[in-house]
């Protein structure tokens, strides 16, 4: 028991050398990983590929494993310029995924490893892109038929890598722009469309503003003048009704309205450093004279029944006073 104990160890420990030899590239098990594929050289000829996970025999001596990546790769190619058929010359960036898929003729073409084949896989796919572009115009490359053509390019590029065990997933433009000076004289335009565009809504605008201002001032005309109509019918109604007024207070008393328009005419005549200069029996000067002397007759009495008619001795006359010369009021300091 303890022999067959011991041989186990033994065993088990010479499968962790060569498997770990193996996982080197040395010893006689070759273990293949999930991403990649394995060819196994006996003096420079292949003698097995292993394309799927898991392990396998070698021969121990004269035998070399090539490792190959199985995975899918990236390749970013740099931007260039290229022609479009209407003549226009954009800068086009693009980008080619592809893998192994077939690791002898991969490894016959390309001996020297990957970086041989990226090269390879760049330079047919810059052609291919080329040729493709060059047959579409600038707006279908840009928005009409931009899928169209990233298709066409990626089955041409499949169709010519596959002779060399290589598979084309996907080629795709990653965009598409003017050289510098096309981009100027671009931008050059649209500034100039754009200022066009700009002075003819400012003509637009200033039409417009005068119009509306013409309206404005045609209106305002209209309504000022319609106004000062209906002020001059309401004021000529009020110089009617103020006349029958003053007809009517004339009429009931024409003493009181002849003093208090006197008056009035004072107020509006007079004012704190006026002189005047007039006869004493002048009209206008009356009531000033008899407030001066303080002889000023008070305003008449309401307008009483008349009494029965009685004798009375006549009255004596009275002699009138002797003319006074003229008065001046104080002058202004």
């Amino acid at each position: 028991m303890r022999r067959l104990l011991f041989a186990l160890l033994v065993l088990s420990a010479i499968g962790a050398v060569l498997i770990w030899l193996g996982e080197l590239g040395y010893g006689p098990v070759v273990i293949t990983h999930e991403d990649e594929h394995k060819i196994v050289l006996f003096l420079g000829d292949p003698i097995s590929v292993r394309t799927e996970p898991g392990w396998s025999l070698r021969p121990p001596l004269l035998s070399r494993v090539v490792v190959l990546d199985r995975r899918y790769q990236y390749l970013n190619s740099q931007p260039q310029q290229m022609q479009t058929r209407d003549a226009e010359r954009p800068v086009i960036d693009h980008y080619v995924v592809w893998r192994i898929a077939d690791p002898l003729r991969f490894f016959a073409d390309f001996p020297q490893g990957m970086e041989q084949a990226r090269a390879q896989v760049d330079r047919i796919a810059r052609s291919d892109v080329r040729d493709v572009i060059g047959q579409r115009t600038m707006q279908e490359l840009v928005a009409d038929a931009r899928i169209e053509i990233m298709n066409a390019i990626t089955e041409q590029s499949r169709e010519r890598l596959r002779q060399f065990g290589i598979e084309v997933t996907d080629v795709r433009i990653n965009g598409v722009e003017l050289p510098e000076t096309t981009l100027q004289n671009v931008f050059a335009r649209m500034r100039a469309e754009r200022e066009r565009l700009a002075r003819k809504a400012r003509a637009e605008g200033e039409e417009e503003g005068r119009r509306i201002r013409a309206e404005a001032d045609r209106e305002a005309r209209v309504t000022v003048a319609e106004a000062r109509r209906q002020a001059e019918v309401l004021r000529g109604e009020g110089d009617a009704e103020a006349a029958r007024i003053y007809a009517e207070a004339h009429g009931q008393a024409p003493d009181f309205y002849g003093f208090t328009r006197r008056l009035e005419a004072y107020r509006k005549t007079i004012g704190e450093r006026t002189t005047l200069v007039l006869p004493p029996d002048n009209a206008f000067f009356e009531l000033l004279a008899g407030a001066k002397l303080g002889t000023a007759p008070p305003p008449p009495a309401p307008a009483r029944p008349a009494a029965p008619a009685q004798r009375s001795p006549a009255p004596t006359p009275t002699p009138a006073p002797a003319a006074r010369p003229p008065v001046a009021a104080p002058a202004a300091p």
